[in-house]
């Protein structure tokens, strides 16, 4: 009864950190483009890692090509910048995980992973910056099992879920609108 009602309690505070997390509210539907009329083509350049995490500029610079892609409404995406009307420039600054929940023998059970990165949007057709965010934070966890038997590495599953809700964002604010006023 005991280890039922232990159970219980992990499973609700899991549900809790996940929620605490943001990834709830991290979708937002389309319903505008927020972008300037004449920018057709999106330039997203290979993210730079200052993190000195194996790999994980690439997975973020996948994630955001296949969000715009998915959720463009027809815009055309290129890595080089050359020819393209905006570019969508990132940095992974930090990437950093800590265990949050531990079990009975005082191991970390579930993890939370921190990502912090830099975002700037550069309208190419006018040289003028159109989104800047030099402190993109997102967190997501990871769980270990118990059964060593059972084990595998989650850090890289945790990674990619981030790298979509991360894109997710960043092609929200670019589709959605970000305060750009194409009269000015």
């Amino acid at each position: 009864m005991a280890l039922l009602h232990k159970s219980w309690r992990v499973c609700a505070l899991a549900l809790v950190l996940l929620c605490a997390s943001g990834f709830t509210e991290s979708y937002k539907p389309v319903t505008k483009s927020g972008l300037p009329k004449r920018i057709r083509t999106v330039a997203v350049p290979a993210f730079q890692n200052s993190a000195l995490r194996y790999k994980i500029e690439t997975r973020f610079t996948e994630a955001v090509i296949k969000e715009i892609v998915r959720r463009g409404h027809g815009l055309r995406v290129q890595g080089d910048p050359e020819g393209a009307d905006a570019v969508i420039d990132g940095v992974i600054k930090g990437f950093s995980f800590s265990g949050v929940l531990l079990d009975d023998q005082g191991r970390a059970r579930i993890f939370e992973v921190t990502i912090t990165a830099a975002v700037t949007v550069r309208d190419q057709t006018e040289n003028r910056v159109l989104y800047d965010n030099q402190n993109y934070v997102f967190r997501g966890e990871f769980e270990f099992t118990n059964d060593p038997r059972s084990f595998f590495n989650e850090e890289d599953p945790a990674v990619e879920r981030m790298a979509r809700s991360f894109a997710e964002s960043v092609v929200s604010t670019l589709v959605n609108g970000f305060g750009v006023n194409e009269g000015k």
